[in-house]
């Protein structure tokens, strides 16, 4: 085993440790391990490409790392009340459709590379969700300042997934 899947399993392992950390209302804990694991997102794929160590399964576990991650503390968050339960359901709705678009493609030999749209919305959900995890006394306006970063995270989450859905229209349509 390589370690850029090595830190994806971490970071596969690090996502019900966010989720009970929050659900146990430990947020500080929560937020740095969380930090942690998303930082191992941004190691593992640069990693990969620099010692050229990019696999298919490396790929595959790196997604599903980010998935577990993300929607084990949009879930925790939820049941903690510091996530809107229609802003966790856009997210993790596009993850999904997302992650099935790529499989159709793999199932027609055809790869739907990361894109800029995608790796902003990583760091972008990664920021809001931590931020969610800390919360600040108070607010800004209407919301939370991480209430407003969550506005942000799901604008460009959905801007990311008909990114994808175009860039996969156009692949499919090649083939």
């Amino acid at each position: 085993m390589n370690l850029p899947n090595l830190l994806a399993y971490i970071r596969t392992a690090a996502a019900p440790v966010v989720l009970g950390l929050v659900i146990a209302k430990q947020f500080v804990p929560a937020v740095v391990v969380f930090t942690i694991a998303a930082l191992t997102d941004f190691a593992d794929g640069y990693l990969a490409r620099r010692w050229e160590a990019t696999t298919v399964l490396g790929a595959f576990l790196d997604s599903v790392a980010d998935k577990a991650l993300v929607t084990g503390a949009l879930v925790a968050l939820l049941q903690v009340d510091r996530m809107w339960a229609w802003a966790a359901f856009v997210i993790i709705i596009r993850e999904l459709a997302v992650m099935a678009l790529r499989g159709v493609a793999a199932m027609d030999k055809e790869a739907i590379p990361p894109s800029f749209w995608g790796k902003l919305k990583a760091v972008i959900q990664f920021v809001a969700i931590g931020s969610a995890m800390i919360r600040p006394a108070e607010q800004w306006g209407s919301f939370f300042a991480d209430e407003w970063l969550m506005l942000v995270a799901v604008a460009v989450t959905v801007a990311s997934g008909v990114d994808y859905f175009v860039k996969a229209g156009r692949l499919l349509r090649t083939t």
